[in-house]
């Protein structure tokens, strides 16, 4: 499966979208937001560019990228204001994969700039944003172009699905489950962590390329505690997702060698891991790497399930068409792994953990 033509978050605005269903995401973001901005501030200080070059990587569909472009653009003119410095021009690109549907984020710049005008006498901050879609694994910008690049809730996915999870006839080692769990042979999670290196390592070369020197990174991904790689945290939701497929083929909605095929390209990595990987690319200090224990928080009366699992659809909808067609259910789907979720958390919390890392170029 060729990631980078099938993997988007759920276009559009409609029930079952990213756009509605990304506040979890969002509550993350604004937990460490204070942490982002005063990165944001700080490199200003230090560089003081005329024109401010910013790269969100990652940005999907939804409203969480626009909102976060706000606030770091008011609080850089409220650092230049202070400072007696004329406010600088922003130059803002969105990256993500060319399928991610980058219509809806166009849509809602009118709305944007209203926004940015507001208390300000309706005149705007020179604001440049466009569109740059292309896989971060890999260069997307000029030599020494960006200052700032931001990245939420997407690291944590892979380039593609590591090729170590299949034998020489091409038949996933992996069967039964689309994620590592307690029934994978080792070896698979070895080819989980290899393509992360390969991964991460080429990440942080194409981004040291790109930024200036003394640029910052802001990184919010998912992640995991300890060496172990089967958690009560993000691997268990997995596992959640391969029980629910189970089902789907008990009652004859897909084959059961398409589940037994069927494997994420995610990697939850250890702090240890994403600390080791930063030391042997060597072009960036890791200034702060801070951990999350992100909360359940859920509005309009649904159940923390029903949250979980329409945040999990808006992510895989795309990849699970594309591997099990037209048969697969996934209101059917999705109904069962809410109920899973709710009666998992009934006998004990979930959560899943978040690392943000703060990262300056050498």
């Amino acid at each position: 499966m060729d990631v980078e033509k099938v993997f988007h978050m759920s276009g559009g605005v409609g029930k079952t979208s990213y756009a509605q269903n990304s506040s979890l995401q969002k509550n993350a973001s604004d937990m460490v937001k204070h942490i982002t901005l005063e990165t944001m501030q700080q490199l200003y200080k230090e560089v003081n560019p005329k024109s401010l070059s910013i790269a969100d990587l990652g940005c999907s569909s939804g409203p969480n990228s626009l909102s976060l472009i706000k606030d770091i653009v008011e609080a850089v003119q409220g650092s230049s204001h202070k400072m007696f410095r004329p406010s600088p021009e922003f130059r803002v690109f969105l990256n993500d994969l060319p399928t991610n549907d980058f219509n809806s984020v166009f849509k809602s710049l009118p709305d944007f700039y209203r926004d940015l005008k507001k208390d300000k006498n309706g005149r705007c901050p020179a604001v440049f944003i466009s569109g740059c879609p292309g896989s971060f694994y890999g260069r997307l910008f000029p030599n020494n172009c960006l200052h700032f690049i931001y990245s939420s809730y997407s690291l944590h996915w892979l380039s593609k699905v590591p090729p170590g999870l299949y034998d020489e006839h091409g038949k996933s080692i992996n069967k039964g489950g689309v994620y590592i769990s307690e029934l994978s042979p080792p070896s698979v999670s070895q080819a989980y962590w290899n393509q992360f290196q390969e991964d991460f390592s080429l990440f942080l070369k194409s981004r040291s390329e790109e930024l200036v020197t003394g640029g910052r990174m802001v990184l919010i991904t998912l992640g995991r505690i300890g060496q172990g790689h089967v958690d009560r945290g993000n691997s268990f939701f997995w596992e959640i997702l391969s029980k629910c497929l189970a089902i789907s083929v008990s009652q004859g909605e897909i084959e059961k060698e398409k589940l037994d095929s069927y494997d994420v390209h995610f990697y939850a990595a250890s702090r240890n891991e994403v600390e080791d990987e930063v030391r042997r690319e060597g072009s960036f200090k890791l200034e702060r790497m801070e951990m999350l224990e992100i909360k359940k928080q859920v509005k309009g009366g649904d159940s923390y399930g029903t949250a979980v699992a329409m945040t999990v659809r808006a992510i895989q909808e795309s990849m699970l068409c594309h591997h099990f067609g037209d048969g697969i259910n996934l209101d059917t789907l999705f109904n069962n792994y809410a109920k899973m979720v709710d009666q998992e958390m009934a006998n004990q919390q979930i959560n899943p953990i978040t690392f943000l890392l703060v990262l300056k170029k050498l």
